[in-house]
């Protein structure tokens, strides 16, 4: 009987693990399923400018995995039981439960849409790809009207910077205002913060700083200090969230509902059980958690990956980087911020910013999606691992 691998999420942490699974494992004695929710593989660093109203392709998974013997169903996770070893998901046929010997929980994350009223019911997100369509068609109704229009992002993360200097290069004829809750760039060094701040009043960005929001409506943002922000579009980024499948499964996570694991992305309560990317809590080799971020999810999977391999070969476990070394903020087409970040997660005083760094930009977010999707083109490595006779007897190899 074959070992059942199951990946939930084929995002940039689930499809690449599976891919690199396929390709160092035997199909002779393994069988590799994605579950994942939609059809298409999504750049989620990429829903910004989607949104903004650039063409963003999104490659079907059927042609992502085609050649790899990965099994894709496309269905909605509803329930994970580890105890029994099985995937509860639903489906236009109904769904049903899968069972696996292994697996690997890459669910991701999603706009954190609650503790503010009006959020779910009001505003946007980029978070995924249908409601980067919907603030896209927003975006066209608002500028048909010829008048222009006020959009609102609220949050001053990497994602919320991202989203308003793209919309604000993207629709020169709309209104675009950020609301940071702090001061506006506060985890760079003073030459990003400064470089930032010249690029926002370029694109015409408002900046609103030390501004906290209370309530959202259709119309308008109600802040704490009484003020209310006239909004034809309010794009929500202050902060993700996780799915609470991991919570409610039984598995240990942590107060956010990240899964728990060991230096090896194994889950500390059930050793079958692997996470990768925004859904797990993994400490970098600097003693913090690592951030939510493609970069994490890349370092995540790789280890993952190693693992598992390890643990079902008898072979000795690799031990993979878990680093976080900088941030990469585009401001638009033409400009960008790189800032390296030291072991306290603090920003070096070094940054590189304009052209040069929004080239290398473009070209990280292409080699991220080429390594998460182009599975049968890599080819190596050509020799496919068969597995041990009792694979769970590896699970005290040393990590190394």
């Amino acid at each position: 009987m074959k070992h059942r691998i199951v990946v939930l999420g084929a995002g940039y942490a689930g499809a690449y693990t599976a891919g690199n699974l396929a390709r160092r494992l035997s199909p002779a004695d393994t069988e590799i399923t994605v579950v994942n929710a939609v059809p298409d593989f999504v750049e989620r660093v990429r829903l910004h400018q989607l949104a903004a109203g650039r063409d963003i392709e999104a490659p079907k998974l059927a042609d992502v995995f085609a050649g790899t013997g990965i099994r894709l169903r496309v269905a909605r996770v509803t329930a994970v039981d580890p105890e029994r070893r099985v995937v509860a998901v639903a489906d236009a046929d109904g769904g049903g439960e899968l069972g696996y010997d292994t697996l690997v929980y890459a669910l991701g994350s999603h706009g954190d849409v609650e503790g503010v009223p009006g959020v779910a019911e009001h505003a946007f997100d980029v978070a995924c790809r249908p409601s980067a369509l919907r603030l896209r068609e927003r975006l066209d109704s608002l500028g048909r009207r010829g008048e222009g229009g006020r959009v609102l992002v609220v949050g001053e993360g990497l994602t919320g910077i991202e989203t308003a200097t793209e919309i604000a290069e993207a629709r020169p004829g709309l209104s675009v205002a950020l609301v940071a809750r702090g001061e506006l760039g506060a985890r760079l060094s003073a030459g990003a913060r400064g470089h930032l701040r010249r690029a926002c009043d370029r694109l015409g960005v408002t900046v609103l700083e030390h501004t906290s929001v209370e309530a959202v409506e259709a119309t308008r943002v109600l802040c704490a200090d009484g003020t209310a922000l006239a909004s034809d579009a309010t794009v929500w980024t202050a902060g993700f969230a996780v799915s609470p499948i991991a919570a409610a499964s039984g598995l240990e996570v942590t107060e956010t509902g990240q899964i728990v694991v060991d230096r090896t992305m194994r889950s500390v309560s059930h050793p079958n059980v692997y996470a990768a990317g925004d859904s797990v809590h993994a400490i970098g080799d600097n003693g913090r958690p690592l951030p939510m971020s493609c970069s994490s999810a890349g370092y995540t999977s790789e280890q993952a990956i190693e693992t598992i391999v390890g643990r079902l070969t008898g072979r000795k476990i690799a031990k993979t980087k878990l680093v976080y070394t900088y941030n990469h903020i585009s401001l638009g087409r033409r400009d960008a911020i790189w800032q390296g970040v030291d072991d306290e997660g603090q920003a070096k005083p070094k940054h590189m910013g304009g052209r040069k760094s929004a080239r290398l930009k473009v070209g990280l977010v292409a080699l991220s999606r080429w390594a998460a999707t182009s599975h049968p083109t890599l080819g190596i490595p050509k020799r496919k691992h068969r597995l041990a006779a009792a694979p769970d007897a590896t699970a005290a190899k040393a990590l190394v």
